[in-house]
């Protein structure tokens, strides 16, 4: 069963954010738009790539109304002594979320039984807690979060714009489309 349109599952969960241990939930999440990215484990060769990557950007995901949040398997310790060795890692300015329990993991559908651990999964949440997109992938390929901003600008837009969909390669501002019988073969 797809995740997509569903609501995230009630959750609290331990995070390091911004040099302090902070409580992240379902609730913190409603009200804004959400972007969780799963990543494997913390000081792993792979995963600070992404958090930098995501650093990088987080201006435009503010700017857009959203928040980043980080989740691996890890506890929110091993998250703060990551943040302050990785100068990678050490740019992100968003929640770095524990997950040890591997509730959220199994929540969303990215746990690793074998190896305890998350595969690479991208999550978008409308401020109402429902999931509108999903990307999951094997953990030897790193994700461009150019890619996951372009998401969740085109979910913003259809959230804001009923009747309209964005088409492949859909950039801010480009032209949408109004599904009709009128299209069809047209395109």
């Amino acid at each position: 069963m797809s995740l997509i349109n569903t609501h995230i599952q009630p959750f609290k969960a331990q995070a390091f954010h911004n040099g302090r241990f902070v409580e992240v939930s379902d609730a913190s999440m409603k009200g804004k738009w959400s972007v969780v990215i799963f990543m494997p484990a913390a000081f792993t060769f792979n995963c600070p790539t992404e958090v930098e990557d995501a650093a990088d950007h987080y201006a435009e995901f503010q700017k857009a109304g959203a928040e980043v949040y980080i989740v691996t398997t890890d506890t929110h310790f091993s998250h703060k002594v990551w943040h302050e060795t990785s100068p990678a890692v050490g740019k992100a300015q968003f929640p770095l979320v524990g997950d040890p329990t591997h509730q959220l993991t199994r929540a969303f559908d990215v746990h690793i039984d074998e190896e305890g651990l998350a595969l690479r999964g991208t999550f978008v949440i409308n401020p109402e807690g429902v999931i509108k997109t999903v990307e999951i992938h094997s953990n030897e390929i790193a994700r461009d979060v150019k890619e996951t901003l372009r998401k969740l600008k085109a979910a913003q837009f259809t959230a804001s714009h009923p009747g309209q969909v964005c088409p492949a390669k859909w950039q801010e501002g480009a032209k949408t489309l109004t599904p009709s019988l009128d299209l069809v073969g047209k395109i």
